[in-house]
């Protein structure tokens, strides 16, 4: 990759402290009634997300739980949705540098890369944005979160300090770090780690996906990208082994109040993009595709492309009208 290379993967061994969250039962559905393959689904971080394991084995239930967990540690440390949240407590301590959990300090040195990277396209301070446009829910209590701030303060990712001696995190201004766009990858990457002894198995997190090995059927993965347009229809269908899959689309959440606008903004603007109706990116990492399909939407078709090219990330941009922009190496995941 050009320049200096992202964490692949981002992991740490067994530093990180995995604090059980139960989430209740309610939440879970699990389905190993297939021969050799193991599934489960749970809501975590405000999507469904399946696992499945293929040749299954006692350890198959064990590993999968650890896999949860990592989710709900994610959750916990990054959610913009919890005032108690790690992240969130990092609002009211401006100007102070901040030792903070090395999961914490991974997602914002990253985070703050790629907006580096991609020119402020990505940018992980528009928390404050997204809460005054009505992403602002705690999607398992129903609570409004509501964080006192000023209103007119500009602010970036240049307002973002890491010290990567220190391992501390200093914010300068105001501001509301939304990690959203990190955050998920991160806990599907964590999530592949417990899952590594097996040959075979998927991760799907409401669409972005890791899949390792081949499906049940014995082929390699197949997964099919949603037509951004027509819910039930595919815009492609591609095969994927040892990598990860993950499409931003203005589909997937409109604004509380904004039934007509997206939650995907330009950070530089502070409006929903325009022009753009999905990007999918396939990349080693989950939190690398996430965070460059996000940053390929507001960058638009030819930068947006430029930008995976850089990165040596392949994907696809499909335009509000449906025309279809490639990276050169997209084309050898397509079946």
């Amino acid at each position: 990759m050009a320049g200096r290379p992202y964490p692949n993967p981002p992991l740490w061994g067994e530093e990180i402290p995995v604090e059980i969250a139960n989430l209740g039962r309610s939440y879970d559905q699990i389905d190993s009634t297939t021969t050799g393959v193991y599934r489960r689904s749970v809501i975590l971080m405000d999507t469904l997300v399946s696992f499945t394991v293929v040749g299954t084995t006692v350890r198959s239930a064990q590993a999968v739980q650890r896999a949860v967990e990592w989710f709900q540690t994610v959750e916990r440390c990054a959610s913009r949705f919890d005032p108690s949240s790690e992240v969130m407590q990092l609002t009211g301590r401006v100007g102070v540098p901040v030792e903070v959990s090395p999961l914490l300090f991974e997602m914002v040195r990253f985070a703050c890369e790629v907006a580096r990277r991609s020119s402020g396209a990505f940018d992980p301070t528009i928390g404050q944005r997204q809460e005054q446009r009505g992403f602002n829910r705690n999607y398992r209590t129903g609570r409004i979160v509501r964080t006192s701030l000023p209103t007119n303060s500009q602010v970036s990712y240049r307002d973002v300090r890491v010290d990567l001696t220190r391992r501390t995190i200093t914010l300068q201004k105001p501001l509301i770090l939304d990690l959203g766009a990190v955050a998920k990858g991160l806990a599907i990457d964590l999530a592949a780690r417990e899952l590594a002894a097996f040959d075979s198995y998927a991760i799907d997190a409401g669409g972005d996906l890791f899949l390792h090995g081949r499906n049940p059927d014995g082929q390699p993965w197949r997964i099919g990208i949603r037509h951004p347009r027509q819910p039930s229809e595919l815009l492609d269908t591609v095969q994927v082994v040892d990598e990860a899959v993950c499409t931003s689309g203005d589909y997937e959440r409109v604004a509380n109040g904004y039934p007509d606008e997206h939650h995907l903004l330009d950070p530089r603007t502070g409006k929903p993009v325009e022009g753009v109706a999905s990007v999918t990116v396939i990349g080693p990492t989950a939190m690398l595709a996430d965070a460059l399909s996000t940053a390929a939407f507001v960058l638009g078709p030819k930068r947006g492309i430029a930008l995976l090219e850089r990165e040596q990330a392949a994907g696809m941009i499909a335009t509000s009208s449906l025309q279809r922009y490639e990276t050169r190496s997209f084309g050898r995941y397509r079946l």
